[in-house]
Order: structure tokens, then C-alpha cells, then sequence
């Protein structure tokens, strides 16, 4: 159940309450105290938790300080209700339902329209025009419409098929679920002839593991752009790399969204894994998103696999690099079993070859080394994806490696 009320822009209060008991007037009653100390609430949506239990959120206009909301809350607690507060000082904000990525997905660091100084496209005036022209449509891009479509020009089409052609060569160095995932999207969206159609990669996704992608200008925040993955969407780029430069792009392009990325999301064990980042990002501190943000690089981006007898590729930063993957193959990188506590604090560098890759026994070894992980975060609540209403639930006690969270506050 979801009743929403006006909303003002004035400072609003977020409150988890745990309901005990399912008798007659027992929401009228754990609200009351609102309605007496003059709170106004704007929303208030219910869940079913266990048993007799029933899990609310209650929005509402005020902050802490504000002395009926302390009064309220202090009668709520008098009465043995278990509440959480939900406000803004501490924790940043997160997206609650997958409409609200809107609000998040033009928020771009670089690139989009913008090029810099030594971007093979930065002196060509018809290619930063074309850039803008993807960059627009992005931005106007809103949850619930059909992914944008460039028309592509005859130029576009063949960097993709030179991109293509020199990748499919190197197949042999991927896991066995990339090079299954790419035959089959091969087939449904005809990848050799040229740049596919987002949408129809994008329903592939879903109808195998729920994940989708969205359009967006550029690249966004490490926050912003985990934030998505918790509601298994994918950012992805539209724009294609210089054609005089097939092999080389300074930022993120189709070419390393749709072949890099795009077939690995069609595997359960790595779409649970990407989410799993996802999900521990929402409200995370920002020391821990820059913790997740390396295990996302080492992992999705650049994570290797034991497969028999030898090591292959199933990151995105290797499966769309020719050159990536040679320099795996060459042995003069370093090797470390997949951990993501070491993972989360190892540095890495974005402007050449990776000196350090990490290699995990199989992606279902991957998933579940990274559930470990994002588990022992310091977080007072518990995040989870409903896919039935495409929104985040937030559990306030979770018990975690033999300790119960409790009363205590969160910062949202």
C-alpha cells in the first residue's frame, strides 16, 4: 500500500516504524501521535515484515529539532514502537523507486558533449556536432520511455563493425558465460551488421536476468552510477568513438557498453553480483563508495575468472579491449585471488594497462565473495531491490554476523 499526499519543498522527515500486531485501528493509533503534535505527513507506505508484523514508511514535513516532531516521536517510542529516522544530514540521498534515476542520470563528471583537449574527436567540428546531438537526447531520455535511437550514419556503423570484427577475434581469452551470452545476443540483435538498436539489447537483458539499460550523456559519479546497478540498471553510453581511432576511446562508447558489458548482465551470477555493489552503495558513506567503486573496477570492469586450467576475462574494461587482454595474456601483470576487501583498497590507474587484475574461482564465487563483503559494511539498515514495484526497501533490523541492529538512527 502507497498513499502519497502533496509534497512541499520544505524540509521533510523520513520515518521507518515497525507495527506490531494486526488488530483494528492499530495504524490509526501509531499515527496518532503526528496528528496531535501538528506533523503533517506526506506519505505512508506499508509492507508485510513477519508474522503479525507490518513494516511502515511514513514521510513527513519537519526535521529533527522541530518540537512536535520530538514529541511525536518520543510518544511513539514511549508506546514500545520501534522507529527509525530517516533524514538527510548525515547519509546522502538514494533513489527510492527507479523513476527517481531522472534525477541522476545527466549528472555527468565529463565527456557527453564536451571534449578535451587530446580526444582524437576534439578538432573535428561534424563530430562534436554528432555529440551533441546524442548528449540531447540522453538528456531528455525520462524512466518509461523507449531508449533513444541515433540514426546512426554509414561512418558509425563501420568503427562499430572494425570494433566488432577485432574483438570476436579474441574470444578464446573470455569466460564460457561471455561467449554464450554474446552468440545468443548475436542472434537477436544481429551485432555483426552494425550498431544495434539499445532497446532491443536492453529486452534481451531483462527477459534474462531483469537488468536494463538507460541512456545517459556521459560518465556519472561512482554514487550515482552504483546507485542504478541496486535497481539492476545499467548507465550506458550512446555516442561511438572517433573513427580515426577504431581501437582507442578516452571514455566509455557503445562499443564498450554493448560488447563489453551488455552480454555479461545476461548471466545470473553477474548481474547478482553487480547489484549486490549496488544495493551496499545506497546511503553509503563516501569512503565506502570509493571502497565499492574499486571492487566494481576490479570486478565488472577488469575481473578475470579460473576457467580450465587458465585464466579469462569477464570485465568489460578487458572484453572490450584488444589490447587489455593481450597485456593479460603477455604475464607481466600481477595476479591476486579475487578478495574484495583487498580488492576495495587497492588504487588502480584509468589511463593505461592494469598492473594488478584479480581472479576469482568462477563468477558464482565472485558473487558471493562480494555479497561477504558488502554484508560486513558498517550500515544500519539493510537495502533490497522489489522488482514487483521497481523500489528500494529499507529493513531496519538486520542481524549481521551474529549482531542485531536495533533502535538507532539512520541518516537519509
Amino acid at each position: 500500500m502507497s498513499i502519497d499526499s502533496h509534497v512541499t519543498d520544505g524540509a521533510r522527515l523520513a520515518l521507518l516504524i515497525e507495527l506490531h500486531g494486526d488488530h483494528a485501528g492499530a495504524l490509526e493509533a501509531t499515527l496518532r501521535p503526528f496528528t496531535r503534535h501538528g506533523v503533517s505527513l506526506t506519505r505512508i507506505e506499508s509492507r508485510p515484515r513477519h508474522g503479525q508484523a507490518f513494516d511502515f514508511y511514513v514521510d513527513c514535513e519537519g526535521r529533527r529539532g522541530d518540537s512536535g516532531v520530538e514529541k511525536a516521536l518520543a510518544e511513539l517510542r514511549s508506546a514500545s514502537t520501534d522507529v527509525v529516522v530517516l533524514h538527510d544530514r548525515d547519509v546522502p540521498w538514494f533513489p527510492r523507486h527507479i523513476a527517481e534515476l531522472d534525477r541522476i542520470a545527466s549528472n555527468t563528471l565529463d565527456a557527453g558533449a564536451a571534449l578535451d583537449a587530446d580526444h582524437p574527436g576534439f578538432q573535428d567540428s561534424a563530430y562534436r556536432t554528432r555529440r551533441a546531438q546524442i548528449d540531447r537526447l540522453a538528456r531528455e531520455h525520462r524512466h518509461g520511455e523507449a531508449l533513444p535511437k541515433p540514426a546512426y550514419s554509414a561512418t558509425e556503423h563501420a568503427t562499430w563493425r572494425q570494433v566488432y570484427e577485432r574483438l570476436a577475434a579474441l574470444h578464446d581469452a573470455a569466460c564460457s558465460e561471455y561467449r554464450s551470452a554474446w552468440a545468443a545476443l548475436e542472434r537477436h540483435c544481429q551485432l555483426s551488421r552494425g550498431i544495434p538498436d539499445a532497446s532491443d539489447v536492453s529486452e534481451f537483458l531483462q527477459a534474462r536476468t531483469g537488468f536494463r539499460l538507460r541512456s545517459v550523456p556521459g560518465l556519472l559519479s561512482s554514487r550515482d552510477f552504483l546507485n542504478g546497478l541496486a535497481f539492476r540498471v545499467f548507465f550506458a553510453t550512446q555516442y561511438i568513438r572517433h573513427p580515426s581511432k577504431p581501437f582507442y576511446t578516452p571514455e566509455p562508447d557503445i562499443c564498450h557498453e554493448l560488447l563489453g558489458h551488455a552480454p555479461m548482465f545476461a548471466d545470473a551470477d553477474f548481474a547478482a553480483l553487480s547489484q549486490e555493489i549496488g544495493l551496499a552503495s545506497l546511503g553509503a558513506s563516501d569512503a565506502d563508495i570509493e571502497r565499492l567503486a574499486r571492487c566494481y573496477w576490479f570486478s565488472v570492469e577488469f575481473g578475470l575468472v579460473r576457467e580450465e586450467g587458465d585464466v579469462r576475462a569477464y570485465g568489460a574494461g578487458l572484453l572490450s579491449s584488444f589490447g587489455e587482454l593481450e597485456h593479460v595474456r603477455s604475464g607481466t601483470a600481477q595476479m591476486k585471488p579475487w578478495q574484495p576487501e583487498i580488492a576495495a583498497e587497492q588504487p588502480f590507474p584509468i589511463t593505461r594497462y592494469q598492473p594488478l587484475y584479480f581472479v576469482a574461482d568462477s563468477l558464482h564465487d565472485a558473487k558471493v565473495r562480494m555479497r561477504d563483503f558488502c554484508e560486513s559494511l558498517p550500515r544500519p539498515f539493510y537495502a533490497r531491490y522489489d522488482a514487483a514495484t521497481e523500489s528500494i526497501w529499507v529493513d531496519r533490523a538486520v542481524r549481521r554476523r551474529g549482531v542485531e541492529v536495533g533502535d538507532t538512527e539512520v541518516n537519509m
